[in-house]
């Protein structure tokens, strides 16, 4: 998504495709000022029983904006991301990455499933990726 098209979201989508209601009204309870975490959009998918795509689509057709990517990546006030590059990197866990790359990137949920499997914060795997020149892509809810 561009500069221009900020405050925009629901271009993204296919115009015909229709918002589920219970997933609507738990975003707008969770959003304030217009925004909402990824926390929280990824907390309701879990309680809703839907993929984080689909919360991330009601996100976008209410012209919410995802803050707090829990990656580091987006929505941190005033510099957008916070996360920065790890001072060292594992070789286990530069590994891991390099084993999980796909052309060369490396997707949102790798990275989730990689901090699980590794018991670390997502945070430090995606701060491993920019010490590593890895680009992270395809975020779950669709921000990027």
């Amino acid at each position: 998504m561009t500069h221009e098209d900020r405050g925009h979201y629901a271009k993204k989508h296919q115009p015909d495709r229709q918002v589920r209601p219970e997933i609507a009204e738990a975003v707008k309870q969770n959003a304030s000022k217009g925004e909402i975490s990824c926390a929280a959009a990824h907390k309701i998918a879990r309680y809703q029983n839907v993929p984080p795509a689909e919360v991330g689509f009601t996100i976008d057709s209410l012209e919410i904006r995802i803050v707090k990517c829990q990656l580091g990546l987006h929505g941190y006030r005033p510099d957008k991301k916070i996360v920065k590059p790890a001072e060292t990197v594992s070789q286990d866990l530069q590994e891991t990455i390099h084993d999980s790359l796909t052309d060369g990137r490396l997707s949102c949920a790798a990275i989730w499933d990689i901090a699980k499997k590794m018991r670390m914060a997502r945070m430090e795997v995606s701060s491993a990726c920019e010490t590593l020149g890895v680009k992270i892509y395809s975020c779950q809810l669709g921000a990027f």
